[in-house]
């Protein structure tokens, strides 16, 4: 019976289109992953180049004054983009994965972007979460919306119930087929993902798939329960529609909206400016003012004495330090900000399956807002030890022929974020089981 079952829905062309059509988009993703893949390598390689004969240029051509050269000495911070990030590319698609900074004012550099087509930044990358989280769906409600109602509105429902000890069980093998197909087409293109891109078995490629099947069951639970519902073919259709329509879009839509407004940040170009602002005020600031605010920041550096000169390195650095003080509020605010905005979208996702699915395939591949923040703290730490280190060299007047230059290679930031699998798994499973009891009772009802 199975068997039979089988040939009869792999014969119909519908199914055929369909399958195939799925798996051309999903190698076209896995070819988009690629392009990311291969541009975030460039950009790598291009980054331990410049910085390499940049800094052989500044120190060849800034000789005498080391304060000098290190306000045009440029350092970079790679936040480490995993091969499995081709399959859900997130913040990376925004936000640059890597940061370049002076030993100058951080906050007017920290928010710096490649540029972008502002309308490729808003159709987004056609990777393998879309095509999972959008175009499966799609395919699943294709598969199953007539399951049943197409056999009662062509008569034959009787014949199968005649013919079949066990019509539920009838019902269970029709969704088993289709769903073996589905995960096996999802197992297909996920394979050719690894050799393609170089993915390694390991414990986020082992949750991306698990998480995955996860999702294709949700929506295979979901037209099991409208089928349930035992209604006519055009009703299944409309409703499942809706419901795609409303998880995919709709939902994700509102709920952005309310956590834009319910954490308003402050824009960074602000904090840019606010930065740059009470830097050039200093100029025209009693300089024993701005030396105070250096000393209270850095009491470690307090017996480097203001020398006479009307200007100096000690004097300007510190009032580079100042700009960065005088913004350090608008700068927590903004962090904290976003620290709310992706604790909340997380808490509300565990209610929508659609949004929970992205947010932790992004998760997983270290991809997400979470990952971004990190990045950003990180370049603040990487910053003050750059800070820190040549401050005394500065402020002492360290010849610049003595300073070991090439050991200042590009540095990587890894995430040392867990996976949580429970966390991920969680949310889908309880909305699995809750919606496959439900159609049981119904359908046990309906006998």
């Amino acid at each position: 019976m199975l068997a039979l079952l089988f040939k009869n829905f792999i014969r119909s062309k519908g199914t055929k289109i369909g399958l195939i059509f799925l798996l051309i988009i999903g190698f076209i993703s896995l070819l988009v992953g690629q392009q990311f893949q291969q541009k975030q390598q460039n950009n790598i390689k291009e980054a331990v180049n410049y910085q390499k004969e940049h800094i052989a240029r500044n120190t060849a051509f800034h000789k005498d004054e080391i304060g000098l050269l290190l306000y045009y000495i440029k350092f970079s911070l790679v936040n480490k983009t995993l091969p499995i990030n081709s399959l859900a590319i997130g913040q990376h698609d925004i936000n640059p994965s890597i940061q370049t900074v002076t030993i100058r004012g951080l906050e007017a550099q920290k928010y710096n972007t490649e540029l972008n087509n502002p309308n490729n930044l808003l159709s987004g990358n056609i990777d393998f979460s879309f095509v999972l989280i959008y175009l499966f769906p799609l395919l699943i409600i294709s598969f199953s919306y007539n399951l049943v109602s197409e056999e009662k509105e062509s008569g034959t429902w009787k014949i199968v119930a005649t013919q079949s000890e066990n019509t539920f069980l009838y019902i269970l093998k029709l969704f088993y087929i289709r769903i073996l197909s589905l995960i096996l087409l999802f197992t297909i293109i996920l394979f050719i993902a690894v050799l393609f891109l170089g993915i390694p078995f390991d414990k986020s490629l082992l949750a991306f798939y698990g998480l995955g099947i996860l999702y294709i069951l949700f929506w295979f639970s979901v037209s099991f329960f409208i089928v349930s519902l035992q209604k006519d073919s055009n009703f299944n259709a409309v409703i499942l529609l809706t419901i795609w329509l409303f998880l995919i879009i709709i939902l994700p839509a509102i709920i952005n909206t309310y956590v834009v407004n319910k954490y308003p940040v402050p824009e960074a170009l602000e904090l840019t400016v606010k930065q740059r602002n009470a830097y050039h005020e200093k100029w025209d600031v009693d300089k024993k003012i701005t030396m105070d605010k250096f000393y209270n920041h850095y009491p470690q550096f307090r017996h480097y004495a203001l020398p006479e000169s009307e200007f100096s390195w000690l004097w300007y650095y510190a009032m580079q330090q100042a700009g960065d003080d005088d913004s350090a509020q608008q700068s927590q605010e903004l962090e904290n900000k976003l620290q709310q905005r992706n604790k909340a979208s997380q808490f509300i996702a565990q209610f929508i399956p659609t949004l929970h699915t992205q947010i932790q395939l992004n998760e997983i591949a270290k991809s997400d807002l979470g990952n971004q923040l990190l990045f950003l703290k990180e370049t603040k730490q990487f910053h003050e030890k750059l800070r820190l280190y040549f401050y005394p060299k500065i402020f002492n007047n360290a010849a610049v022929a003595k300073e070991n230059w090439s050991k200042f290679k590009v540095k990587t930031f890894n995430d040392p974020s867990e996976i949580n699998f429970a966390k991920a798994f969680l949310p889908l499973l309880i909305f699995n089981l809750l919606l496959i009891s439900l159609g049981w009772m119904r359908f046990r009802n309906s006998k």
